[in-house]
């Protein structure tokens, strides 16, 4: 088949990274030194460089010293979150992570891609939104553009090609409904203990 695919002609000139080229090379800098040799406990020294390069991030955040973000400004973590070893926020375009979620090691969240057919394998970005109580849980991929519902959990080594729906438990690549993660009376009540 003849090769029509011309990396040479690759154009992101329209993209933003959302700083200039110095502020990203020095994040990326603190990052593989002042974040990454952290000791274990170092939680807050670790969400105030985040903070410092922009990140949006709440009170009780629990991040691991071996967990990557591409550019921290496009990144908001709710609180009481955690995120664990080896975590990779690919983010060149918005996380949002709600309060109380779990993001379990070797997870990735890839917000950029390429157009599969097109010579220019032109940049594709699109956000992803995880909500309050989510649990993404070990070695998950979650696609561009994906939303996980309140409550919802992505299965252990899932592939996240849709939207997971609130209080769902999906697994499985690609990942596929398995359950529902709590009782309809047991989420009933939960809502209400939370509104009080």
């Amino acid at each position: 088949m003849k090769n029509i695919i011309r990396l040479d002609q690759y154009n992101q000139s329209w993209y933003s990274r959302g700083r200039n080229g110095f502020i990203v090379l020095l994040w990326w800098m603190i990052q593989g030194s002042l974040f990454r040799f952290s000791l274990h406990p170092m939680y807050s020294w670790r969400n105030f460089l985040l903070r410092l390069f922009g990140a949006r991030i709440g009170k009780g955040v629990q991040i691991r010293a071996s967990a990557k973000f591409t550019y921290p400004w496009k990144v908001s973590i709710g609180d009481y979150s955690w995120v664990g070893d080896q975590v990779e926020f690919y983010s060149l375009d918005q996380i949002d992570v709600g309060e109380h979620c779990v993001i379990s090691q070797h997870s990735y969240l890839c917000t950029g891609s390429h157009r599969i057919n097109d010579p220019q394998f032109s940049l594709l970005t699109h956000p992803i939104r995880i909500h309050n109580g989510a649990w993404i849980a070990s070695d998950v991929f979650v696609y561009p553009g994906i939303t996980i519902g309140e409550m919802a959990v992505a299965a252990a080594r899932s592939t996240v090609t849709r939207d997971i729906p609130s209080n769902e438990i999906h697994g499985g690549s690609p990942a596929v409904f398995l359950k529902h993660r709590f009782k309809k009376e047991d989420e009933n009540q939960y809502l209400k203990e939370v509104t009080l």
